[in-house]
């Protein structure tokens, strides 16, 4: 890994006396930078083959000494960081030489980005968004530490080679699947481009490295299946209140941090005189507005002299995430559900067997759910093949009669 030292003239910023810069440019690895060395020569006195200043004269001797220290320093700075053991390139030099602190990096910057999702919170970011982006930000200084040695990175030094580096590391490391590392992609892309708002860098490399999203699988229950969940007699009370708020998330498509803060004041009488749950979305911020039906009345009901519920002002006796989904698993055995059953298979559920199924337009259906655009809910348009059959089916009882009336 060898550097090279070179001083040039940059004669596109002459000056109108005549004198033009002179630049030093060192480059390692394929990468370059050139700095202006304050240093101004008149073209008749450069002298291109020796890199110097002409002449015996005081002056001459002065500026040559200043060009030959600034060599110098360069060749120290490479040679303290390889005897480091450190990985490091052309820009870790060029920090060094302006004394630019490099743990005011990409971490540092992700933190200010954090730091200003906190003070948003309730005001365009939830504190899910906040988590998230929390534990990229681990990854990121995870994979920063185990692959550069260091607790920070320069910003300006991240390109295809460090961002391809950071979605092997995600996948071999951690084993994460295509979509996840999708995320923590995004999440740094997001920082990137806040990094260019902060004038550190130029173009996002984003733009070059590109990571696909892989189209999965929804899963839901069908109408059978929930109907076997809902009839099916529980005698541990545990598993028989997670069940009723599962289905009640079936019956109103609500998320578990939502149905986790559900409280009376999300109970509203809605246009048509009857009660309505309206909420603002966790996730987004975005309200969602959901006419009860009979089904989630009679849970709430069901609850709303419950315990646990009154001391703490809440409508359902919501467990943690993971102690809901580790009892919907039992659950799903109990009542013989071959699918991984968890809460956001409720959400998908009212989605498809619940609201889709029985004809309820997909702009309603993405009204109530609260997504931010119509291409999400199509996501659930696509997979309920039952809705399909029979809408084909009724076109084929349009067609046929059409064809009656013509003979």
């Amino acid at each position: 890994m060898r550097m090279t030292i070179n001083f040039l003239m940059k004669k596109a910023r002459q000056k109108t006396n005549g004198e033009i810069p002179v630049y030093v440019r060192f480059t390692l690895k394929s990468k370059r930078v050139e700095l202006s060395t304050g240093i101004y020569c008149h073209p008749d006195n450069w002298d291109e083959v020796g890199q110097q200043i002409k002449g015996r004269n005081e002056t001459a001797k002065i500026l040559n000494n200043r060009l030959s220290n600034i060599q110098n320093e360069i060749q120290d700075y490479y040679n303290q960081l390889k005897s480091n053991n450190e990985e490091f390139d052309v820009i870790s030099i060029k920090n060094k030489l302006l004394n630019i602190d490099e743990s005011k990096g990409i971490v540092n910057i992700f933190d200010y980005y954090l730091n200003s999702i906190l003070e948003k919170l309730n005001k365009g970011y939830s504190m899910e968004t906040y988590k998230h982006y929390k534990s990229s930000r681990k990854r990121l200084a995870a994979f920063i530490k185990y692959h550069y040695s260091k607790k920070d990175y320069p910003v300006e030094s991240i390109d295809y080679k460090f961002l391809d580096a950071f979605d092997v590391y995600l996948k071999k490391r951690f084993k994460v699947h295509q979509n996840t590392a999708w995320n923590y992609h995004k999440h740094l892309r997001r920082v990137l481009n806040l990094a260019i708002s902060m004038d550190h860098i130029n173009k996002n490399p984003y733009n070059k490295y590109k990571v696909k999203l892989k189209e999965t699988h929804r899963e839901f229950l069908t109408t059978e299946e929930l109907s076997k969940l809902e009839e099916k007699e529980i005698q541990i009370e545990r598993l028989a209140v997670v069940r009723d708020i599962f289905v009640f998330a079936c019956y109103t498509g609500l998320s578990f941090s939502d149905i986790s803060k559900l409280s009376i004041m999300h109970l509203q009488k809605g246009i048509d005189e009857k009660m309505w749950i309206i909420i603002d979305r966790s996730k987004t911020g975005n309200r969602c507005r959901i006419p009860l039906l009979p089904k989630a009345k009679e849970i709430l009901h069901q609850y709303s002299n419950y315990p646990k519920n009154q001391s703490k002002g809440l409508l359902l006796p919501v467990l943690t995430n993971q102690k809901m989904n580790s009892y919907l698993k039992e659950l799903g055995d109990i009542c013989g559900i071959k699918k991984e059953v968890t809460m956001h298979v409720a959400r998908h559920t009212f989605a498809t067997s619940v609201t889709l199924e029985h004809g309820v337009p997909i702009e309603t259906v993405s009204k109530m759910l609260g997504h931010t655009s119509l291409k999400t809910t199509q996501i659930y348009a696509r997979i309920v093949d039952k809705k399909i059959s029979e809408d084909m089916e009724l076109l084929q009882t349009k067609l046929c009669e059409k064809k009656k009336v013509r003979i």
